[in-house]
């Protein structure tokens, strides 16, 4: 992969169709190295970074966009999120052994994939539809189809070193070009596992659609990012009353780790630190300092 990590918008000049392809490297392998998970969920997960990383680059807006699949069986939830600084990370949460053989919605029993968009300033959106295909480009395009009345195509692919997507929407404002969609839309069907995470952004546009005009945006960087903090930390253990979080110190020898579960970055409160939270102005700064 010679475009990796990073984002390309596609514009077909002539057509009413807009594109957008998305290669993973290192921003993927770091969201592996935190966590041992079985290979069927490396590749998933990898595939979802994928698609929130395209998705979120489609919207203007400062804040998040989250993709998450959820199920009732051993795996219980995958979930990715892309800020609008293109900061991704990604968790999986599974109990037991998980078969490489199954696919995504077998996977996740009696599962659901929501969409959720969650600005900064504004109200929080969400879409949720049933998990009711093999795959997660599938189930993607099921998506839009259903909610935004939008022909869509998403390839996914990811091998646990690397992760790639393309995506195609007809022009919501157009819609006329069902020709053209429908031509377009099955050439970016015969794309492989293999191209779309060995090609280059160039050379994958030629294999596809050599005989139409179009040409790639400038690239957008993507990374690994968490946005966790010792100060949102604090505002978590807020939750509970000082007594309670005084009995859990007792009960752990004078501290309380709270975790992330993306980075497994772990911060830790004692007694001072747990009594300063609930004292005006004193506040924990990043250093773990009372003000």
């Amino acid at each position: 992969m010679s475009n990796p990590d990073q984002i390309q918008r596609i514009l077909f000049e002539d057509i009413d169709v807009r594109g957008m392809v998305a290669g993973l490297d290192a921003s993927y392998r770091e969201v592996l190295a935190r966590h041992d998970y079985p290979p069927v969920l490396q590749r998933l997960l990898g595939e979802m970074l994928a698609a929130v990383a395209m998705l979120s680059s489609t919207l203007k807006f400062e804040g998040r966009l989250l993709l998450q699949a959820q199920g009732e069986g051993n795996v219980k939830l995958l979930m990715a999120e892309c800020n609008h600084h293109h900061g991704l990370r990604a968790i999986a949460r599974y109990e037991g052994e998980v078969a490489d053989d199954l696919q995504f919605n077998e996977l996740l029993e009696k599962g659901r994939i929501a969409l959720t968009i969650e600005p900064q300033n504004g109200q929080r959106y969400q879409g949720v539809v049933p998990l009711e295909h093999a795959t997660l480009g599938e189930c993607l395009q099921a998506y839009f189809e259903q909610s935004e009345q939008l022909g869509t195509s998403i390839q996914l692919a990811a091998d646990g070193q690397r992760a790639a997507g393309l995506m195609l929407q007809v022009l919501p404002a157009e819609g006329t070009g069902e020709e053209d969609w429908s031509r377009v839309s099955m050439l970016a069907s015969t794309l492989s596992d293999e191209e779309l995470l060995s090609l280059d952004n160039e050379a994958l546009l030629y294999r596809l659609f050599h005989e139409e005009t179009c040409r790639l945006y400038e690239p957008q960087a993507v990374a690994f990012e968490c946005d966790c903090s010792r100060e949102r930390s604090a505002e978590a253990l807020k939750f509970m009353s000082e007594n309670e979080l005084m009995a859990i110190l007792a009960e752990q020898n004078g501290s309380i780790d709270v975790g992330c579960q993306f980075c497994n970055q772990q911060y830790h409160f004692d007694e001072t630190d747990i009594r300063a939270l609930f004292r005006a102005p004193g506040y924990l700064d990043e250093e773990g300092r009372m003000h």
